[in-house]
C-alpha cells in the first residue's frame, strides 16, 4: 500500500487542490457552525482518503455497507447508533458534552432501545411488566452536586430481559423491563427491576458483519439504563454495571466507566425483602446514588 510520502509532488498538489476546492465551497455558508462542521469533515474525511489510499473498491463497499445500515434502519432499530456505538463515536460524544462536574454521576451512550411513554410505576413499583429474569431491588437517591436532595426528578429505567432482549424487539407496542418514576422529597427512589446479564447487540445487519469481519464481539456488559431529568439540572443519560460482568471492560460500545461499576448483591432464595415482597427464588439488590450536575454546565 502506497503511503503518503510515497505519493509524487505532483500527485499530492493535485490532491490538496481538491481539498482546497471543497472547502472553499462553503465560503458562503449563512450559518457559522454548520460551515466549521463541514470544513472539518471535509478536511479530516479526505485526510483519511488520502492517508490510506482508498481503493474505489473500498469505497463501493463503504457506501454499500451505508446503504444496508439505512435499508435495516426503522423505528424500533437504528443501525447507525449501533455503528456510531460500535466505533467509539457515541461515547466519546457523549464525554465531550458531559465534562466532569463536582463529582457529579458520569454519563455514558445512550442505545438504540429507548422509548419515549414508558409506563409510570409508584416508588417500590415493578417495572419488569412480566419480563422475565431475575427480580432486583435498585435503590438511591437524586441530589445535587451540593447535596441537596433533588425532589420530583423524573427517572427513566429500562433494560433487556434474562434472554437478552429489549421490549420493542419483540413488539413495537410492547413496554416490559422499562419505566418512570420521580424521586422523592428527600430524593429518594427504590423500585423492582430485573438483575441485569450479558446481551450481543443486533448483529444480524451490516453492523455485525463489521464486527465479525474485525474479530470482535458484538457482546454488550450487563447494565441498567437510566435517565435522570430534573428543572434545575443537567439531564444524565446513564448505566451501571455489576461488578463481577464477565463482559466489563470489554463492552462493544466502549460505555463502561469504573465510577458506574456496583455490587449487585445476590439474596438467596427466602431471604426477606425490603418491602415484603415474596420472590420465588434469589434475587439481587444494588444501589446507585444519583449526583446531578447543575443546568448549564
Amino acid at each position: 500500500m502506497a503511503t503518503q510520502r510515497e505519493v509524487s509532488p505532483e500527485q499530492q498538489a493535485v490532491e490538496q487542490g481538491l481539498v482546497d476546492a471543497v472547502v472553499a465551497s462553503f465560503d458562503t455558508c449563512p450559518d457559522s457552525r454548520l460551515k466549521e462542521l463541514m470544513v472539518s469533515l471535509v478536511r479530516h474525511l479526505h485526510a483519511f482518503i488520502r492517508e490510506v489510499r482508498l481503493t474505489e473498491r473500498e469505497w463501493a463497499a463503504a457506501i454499500e455497507f451505508l446503504t444496508l445500515a439505512g435499508h435495516i434502519t426503522d423505528d424500533v432499530r437504528q443501525e447507525f447508533i449501533l455503528l456510531s456505538d460500535t466505533l467509539g463515536a457515541s461515547m466519546q460524544t457523549i464525554n465531550v458534552n458531559n465534562q466532569a462536574y463536582q463529582g457529579a454521576t458520569e454519563a455514558t451512550v445512550f442505545g438504540p432501545f429507548f422509548v419515549a411513554d414508558s409506563p409510570p410505576i409508584e416508588a417500590g413499583g415493578d417495572l419488569s411488566f412480566g419480563a422475565p429474569g431475575e427480580p432486583c431491588w435498585v435503590e438511591g437517591t437524586v441530589t445535587g452536586t451540593d447535596g441537596k436532595p433533588l425532589a420530583g426528578a423524573r427517572i427513566e429505567i429500562w433494560e433487556a430481559d434474562e434472554d437478552g432482549l429489549y421490549d420493542v424487539q419483540y413488539d413495537a407496542g410492547k413496554r416490559a423491563a422499562r419505566g418512570h418514576l420521580f424521586s422523592a422529597d428527600d430524593g429518594g427512589y427504590r423500585f423492582w427491576g430485573l438483575t441485569p446479564t450479558p446481551y450481543p447487540i443486533p448483529n444480524d445487519g451490516p453492523v455485525g458483519a463489521m464486527l465479525d469481519a474485525v474479530g470482535r464481539s458484538p457482546l454488550r456488559a450487563s447494565h441498567l439504563h437510566f435517565m435522570v431529568s430534573h428543572e434545575e439540572a443537567r439531564t444524565l443519560v446513564t448505566h451501571i454495571f455489576p461488578e463481577d460482568d464477565p463482559i466489563g471492560r470489554k463492552d462493544t460500545v466502549f460505555g463502561v466507566k469504573d465510577s458506574l461499576i456496583k455490587r449487585f448483591e445476590r439474596q438467596p432464595a427466602g431471604t426477606p425483602t425490603p418491602d415484603g415482597r415474596v420472590v420465588d427464588g434469589a434475587w439481587s439488590r444494588v444501589r446507585f446514588d444519583i449526583v446531578l450536575a447543575p443546568a448549564g454546565v
